[in-house]
Formats: structure tokens, C-alpha cells, sequence
């Protein structure tokens, strides 16, 4: 498979900060990812995993 050679390695692209604790919502209590959106990390593409960190920046402002 080819990579675009534009886009960073999707590895490189992890909100994780090993800090895994899921609350009563499955919302994880240090990435604030739900648990739908850990899932699915691995099949999302780059620009899908970029827009997502932006919305966990805003989630971890929020304090949600």
C-alpha cells in the first residue's frame, strides 16, 4: 500500500496519552475519545484523525 508521501505516517497521528479510564459515558477520561471513537481510530483516515484531535482539544477545554 502507498502512502500519500504529503501526509505524516498515520501512526504518528495518536491522541492516547495512556491515561485509559472510560467513564459512565465511555467517554475515556484522558484522551476524551468515546469508546465508538477508539474503535474505529485504526480505520480513519488522516484527515479524519486531524479534524477528531482538533475536536478533543475543544473537549479538553470544555473540560467534557
Amino acid at each position: 500500500m502507498m502512502r500519500d508521501r504529503h501526509q505524516p505516517p498515520s501512526k504518528t497521528l495518536n491522541p492516547c496519552i495512556r491515561n485509559c479510564c472510560l467513564d459512565q459515558y465511555d467517554v475515556c477520561c484522558g484522551c476524551k475519545r468515546t469508546l465508538q471513537e477508539i474503535l474505529d481510530w485504526h480505520s480513519l483516515t488522516n484527515e479524519q484523525k486531524l479534524r477528531l484531535m482538533e475536536e478533543l482539544k475543544q473537549r479538553q477545554r470544555r473540560g467534557a
